[in-house]
C-alpha cells in the first residue's frame, strides 16, 4: 500500500444508498456502528448521495434502520437536505440558472423509446424516464444532439441498465457533494466517496477525493473505473457495506 494512500485521515464520507450502503445487513450494521463512533468521536459528516426523492428515502431509512445522516443528496444530486426535512435554498439557487425543465420534456417527447417515470420520481430540476439499455446506444447520443440544437444546456444520466434523468449540468451528486464539502470546509483529501451504479460517475470525478467501488457495482461504472484508473479510486471485492468497509481498509481510514 503507498504512502499517499495510508496517509488519508477521514473526515467527510459519503455513499449512494441502493445496492451500495443498503443490500448486505450485517455488514451495514457492522459500518454503521463504526460510523456512529467517527462521528462522535471524530466529526466525520456522514452524507447519503441517491436517486431517491425525498419521501423514498424516508421509507428506505426506516426499513433498512439507516444513521441519520449530516446532509442528504437526493433525486440524482438535484436537491440537498441539511435535516431531511427542508430543501437548501442556496443549492437550488446555483443550479437554476440556464435550467429548462418544460423545454426539455417538450424535446424528450420526440423519442418513443423514453417512457415517463411516475410523477414521484420526477423533480422541479429532474425529467426521468425509462430507457432500456437496447436501445440506450442509440437513443442517448441522440437525444444530446437534439438537447444541443435547441439550446438546452443539461446533463444526461444513465444509470443500471434502465433510468435516465435529464438534470441541470451542474445539478449532479458529484457537483452536490463539492457544494457541502466547500460548505462544511473539509478538503478533498479527507473526503471518500462510495457508489455502484452510473448516476454514481460524478462522485468519482473528482481527482483528490478518494472512492471505493462496490463489488456488486454495474458495468457502465466499472467501465469508467477502467478508463479512469487512479490509485485514489478502489474497486472492492465484497458487495455493498461489505465492499465499503474493504475500501476504508484499503485506503486505511478503518484499522
Amino acid at each position: 500500500m503507498s504512502e499517499l494512500i495510508t496517509a488519508a485521515k477521514l473526515a467527510l464520507f459519503v455513499t449512494d444508498l441502493d445496492n451500495t450502503l443498503v443490500g448486505d445487513a450485517p455488514a451495514l450494521q457492522v459500518l454503521n456502528d463504526w460510523l456512529d463512533r467517527s462521528r462522535q468521536d471524530h466529526d466525520v459528516k456522514i452524507v447519503y448521495a441517491t436517486g431517491r426523492s425525498l419521501n423514498s428515502y424516508r421509507m428506505l431509512a426506516a426499513s433498512a434502520q439507516l444513521l441519520p445522516p449530516d446532509a442528504l443528496v437526493s433525486a440524482v444530486g438535484t436537491e440537498i437536505y441539511l435535516d431531511c426535512e427542508n430543501i437548501w435554498p442556496a443549492w437550488q439557487q446555483h443550479i437554476s440558472p440556464g435550467w429548462q425543465r418544460s423545454k426539455i420534456v417538450e424535446v424528450a417527447t420526440h423519442f418513443a423509446d423514453l417512457k415517463l417515470q411516475p410523477v414521484g420520481d420526477q423533480g422541479e430540476f429532474k425529467a426521468s424516464y425509462y430507457l432500456s439499455e437496447a436501445a440506450a446506444i442509440e437513443i442517448i447520443p441522440r437525444l444530446r444532439q437534439e438537447l444541443k440544437q435547441n439550446n438546452i444546456v443539461a446533463e444526461i444520466v444513465y444509470s443500471g441498465q434502465k433510468d435516465l434523468d435529464i438534470i441541470p449540468k451542474n445539478g449532479n451528486k458529484g457537483s452536490a457533494v463539492q457544494f457541502l464539502r466547500n460548505y462544511w470546509l473539509i478538503d478533498a483529501p479527507s473526503t471518500m466517496v462510495c457508489g455502484d451504479s452510473g448516476n454514481d460517475i460524478s462522485l468519482f470525478s473528482y481527482d483528490l477525493e478518494y472512492g471505493v467501488l462496490v463489488g456488486n457495482a454495474h458495468q457502465e461504472l466499472k467501465l469508467w473505473y477502467e478508463m479512469n484508473a487512479t490509485e485514489r479510486h478502489y474497486l472492492a471485492s465484497a458487495n455493498c457495506s461489505g465492499g465499503i468497509i474493504e475500501g476504508l481498509r484499503y485506503f486505511g481510514f478503518l484499522n
